[in-house]
């Protein structure tokens, strides 16, 4: 069966603002010194297992240029463009419309655009087993990634055996999908030895998400088919941009995968990260002898533990400690590392100002 590689790349990276912009968000910069950005590495990183012209990108249809200049080996029909924002279960149910239309059936690899992998190897022989997975029971497997640390700020899943269990080593039925946990509930998880990090990842075959589609959110199911219809026709744009506008936003998680049966997980231990905020920069990059991530025209005197991304200027500081500061043409960001999650609240302050010119 062929598989295909559905990369969700819609999304505005309000975390890594002021460098991530509403018309040039997170997954179309270069965060990891190589120059190649994150949808790039995202597409490059299948390519042992589907080729270029299996890779699909669903995206906002202001992105399309983005994605066609930066990965122009993907076919411009497989660049699938949202009409409106709709979070992630009409945007995984649009791709596999469109694949099980193309193929009859296929298998999906689900990724976001803006995840990193250090140990590509040992990820891909993770998605190879979730697709054999996916194969045999028309089943839906996300990975999961086994936690270092007591995360707060990503969902679990509760794994776990029972009688539905594929009896494949290293592959667990999911108990439950959990929301961020506080602080005290982070360190039980990760004590359990039973709570994986939700990475977002998925793998199934087309014809399963649909029919779990069809059960659980008809109505997107019903516009879906009615869209697949108009495929080909004079009003296809119409029919997508009318329909698509009626669908709910609703996460793939909680629309489908918290309610659905026969969801499995598989641990990955592959060295992903979310790249979910500044704050990865340290994770993905190599710092100097005072733990600072440094880029551009800097000058750094008693600075510890600090991210410091320059933009046209230099930047000089002096004693500081465990600091974000990010220069751009027209904003400077500093902030403490602790509150980095906070950032996009910066971005709401603009909007409510009407300088949306700077989000």
């Amino acid at each position: 069966m062929k598989t295909t590689a559905v990369i969700m790349a819609g999304g505005k990276g309000e975390r890594f603002w002021p460098k991530s912009r509403s018309n040039m968000p997170k997954q179309f910069l270069s965060l990891t010194g190589d120059g190649k950005t994150m949808i790039r590495l995202t597409a490059e990183r299948h390519l042992p297992m589907v080729s270029w012209e299996d890779i699909y990108v669903v995206t906002n249809r202001d992105y399309v240029p983005l994605v066609t200049e930066q990965v122009p080996e993907i076919p411009a029909e497989n660049i699938l463009a949202e009409p409106t924002a709709r979070n992630t279960a009409p945007c995984v149910g649009y791709a596999a419309s469109v694949i099980q239309q193309k193929y009859g059936d296929a298998v999906m690899l689900v990724l976001a655009s803006d995840h990193l992998i250090k140990n590509n190897r040992m990820y891909l022989d993770t998605m190879a087993q979730a697709a054999e997975i996916a194969i045999e029971g028309d089943s839906l497997c996300t990975v999961g990634i086994t936690p270092s640390y007591p995360e707060t700020g990503y969902g679990y899943i509760h794994f776990g055996y029972d009688e539905n269990t594929p009896k494949h080593r290293g592959v667990y039925t999911v108990k439950k999908f959990v929301e961020k946990p506080d602080l005290a509930t982070a360190k039980e998880y990760l004590n359990s030895g039973e709570y994986l990090w939700n990475s977002g990842m998925f793998v199934w075959k087309a014809s399963s998400i649909l029919d779990r589609i069809r059960k659980l959110m008809p109505d997107l199911y019903n516009g879906l088919s009615e869209i697949a219809e108009s495929r080909g026709e004079y009003d296809a744009e119409a029919v997508l941009e009318r329909v698509y506008r009626t669908f709910p936003s609703v996460s793939i998680d909680y629309g489908i995968m918290e309610k659905a049966e026969g969801v499995f997980t598989i641990p990955g231990s592959f060295g992903w990260d979310d790249a979910g905020s500044w704050l990865a920069l340290a994770r993905i990059n190599k710092t100097d002898e005072n733990g600072n991530i440094v880029n551009g025209d800097v000058i750094t005197i008693g600075t510890r533990d600090c991210i410091i991304v320059g933009g046209g200027r230099l930047i000089a500081t002096v004693g500081l400690e465990d600091t974000v500061v990010v220069d751009t043409d027209d904003t400077l960001l500093i902030a403490r590392k602790e509150s980095a999650q906070d950032i996009k609240k910066v971005i709401e302050n603009l909007k409510i100002c009407n300088r949306r010119s700077l989000v």
